[in-house]
């Protein structure tokens, strides 16, 4: 499996991940719709649990959103007013980060590039300095690790940054991945536990049985299935899926990201660096990633003179050397957001699970979900960590009256 380089298809990044395929089950004790990260993390555990689990995926492994984020671990850099009910879950799956990467690493034989070097949240002229000063009080009235740097210190940590930053946030806690190498470990770790990858494959209609689900139904035929997932990403709450007593409230956010390469001359970062325009991920390859636009557009691919503007210019606002840097990917990606920027996890009828909405967060929420996944699926309950992530708290009350599902 080759995952060195980086390239583009179209508007989308790859990572020269490998499907074995093979003809696809008429059963499996678990099917999971989507192959992006939450869907493969989530097959990978149930698989590891002794369940037998096939993933269909409408496009290619990481198609959606996965191969395009920028991989970070970030609950303090991205603590905002409104996402307190987010933060423990947030704090819980980061502290689960490290047994996920060991235990991914050794499964598929791939390093991931974790990073723990923090994130420097940056801020130029008084404005953002103000407005840097109030996310710094909310993230230490909310207990997490945010040291206030001047403009000096902050240089002191990243020398290429500009004169003109005037102070910053130092998050020690946040740390990073690569996307493409956790995409390439997971496929390959699935795998290896006897997961079946089915790609180009869209799942058309769910088989619905008294009440609840007991498969898919896709081009290739009906699968059948003890618990179907639906870990689609953004395609969730796509309409006809679902009837409408379950319709997911879930959209995408078309986001536009850009690799540099770097080299001696143009020097580096060491640390994630964000500012209001733009954040930014060294990666141990050599390359920056420069993430990411936020475009209400629907469905719409492709990348646009103006988010790549708008990225190019946020990021030579504050380090210049970006001038000298080689451009050598460009591409978009679709976040699945919900209508509160929080993940849906929840049993949504018998045999139906959702695991999906999880917006700009999803490699941070990865390993707590897959958790909370298995525990739907062997005891049908979400654990502490999760109780407050259910479809529930979308929902009218309930009706006299309830619609049997056909």
């Amino acid at each position: 499996m080759d995952v060195s380089a980086i390239s583009t298809i179209g508007s989308r990044r790859t990572a020269g991940i490998v499907i074995e395929h093979g003809a696809i089950p008429a059963r499996s004790d678990v099917i999971v719709v989507g192959a992006g990260l939450i869907g493969l993390s989530s097959a990978w555990r149930l698989a590891e649990a002794g369940f037998s689990v096939t993933v269909i995926e409408r496009d290619t492994v990481g198609a959606g959103a996965s191969l395009a984020a920028t991989g970070m671990l970030a609950p303090a850099a991205e603590h905002e007013p409104g996402s307190d009910p987010l933060l423990p879950l947030a704090l819980e799956s980061l502290a689960r980060w490290p047994r996920f990467r060991d235990e991914l690493e050794a499964a598929s034989g791939i390093g991931i590039d974790y990073r723990e070097d923090g994130t420097l949240v940056l801020a130029i002229g008084r404005d953002e300095v103000d407005r840097l000063r109030f996310r710094h009080d909310l993230q230490i009235k909310s207990g997490l690790s945010a040291r206030w740097l001047s403009g000096a210190e902050v240089r002191a940590r990243e020398p290429a940054l500009r004169p003109s930053v005037t102070a910053g946030v130092f998050c020690a806690g946040d740390h990073q991945v690569d996307p493409r190498l956790v995409m390439a470990a997971l496929a390959r770790a699935a795998q290896a536990a006897g997961v079946i990858i089915v790609e180009h494959c869209p799942v058309e209609a769910l088989d619905w049985e008294s009440g609840g689900v007991r498969g898919v139904i896709t081009p290739r035929g009906l699968v059948a299935a003890g618990t179907v997932i639906l870990a689609a990403g953004a395609w969730s709450g796509e309409a006809g899926l679902l009837p409408d007593e379950l319709a997911l409230p879930v959209r995408p956010l078309r986001g536009q990201s850009l690799a540099l390469k770097t080299t001696v001359r143009t020097g580096s970062l060491s640390h994630m660096v964000w500012t209001e325009q733009v954040h930014m991920a060294p990666k141990a390859d050599g390359h920056i990633i420069v993430g990411a636009t936020v475009e209400d557009c629907g469905f719409v691919p492709g990348v646009t003179a103006g988010g790549l503007y708008a990225l190019l210019e946020g990021a030579r606002r504050i380090l210049p050397g970006i001038e000298e840097m080689e451009v050598e990917a460009v591409w978009s990606g679709f976040r699945p957001t919900s209508d509160d920027d929080a993940p849906i996890i929840d049993t949504l009828a018998p045999g139906l699970v959702a695991a999906t909405g999880h917006h700009r967060n999803g490699y941070l929420l990865a390993p707590a979900t897959a958790d909370a996944v298995v525990a739907l699926v062997t005891i049908g309950a979400l654990p502490y960590f999760a109780g407050g992530f259910g479809f529930g708290r979308f929902q009218r009350p309930a009706r006299t009256e309830r619609r049997a599902f056909a």
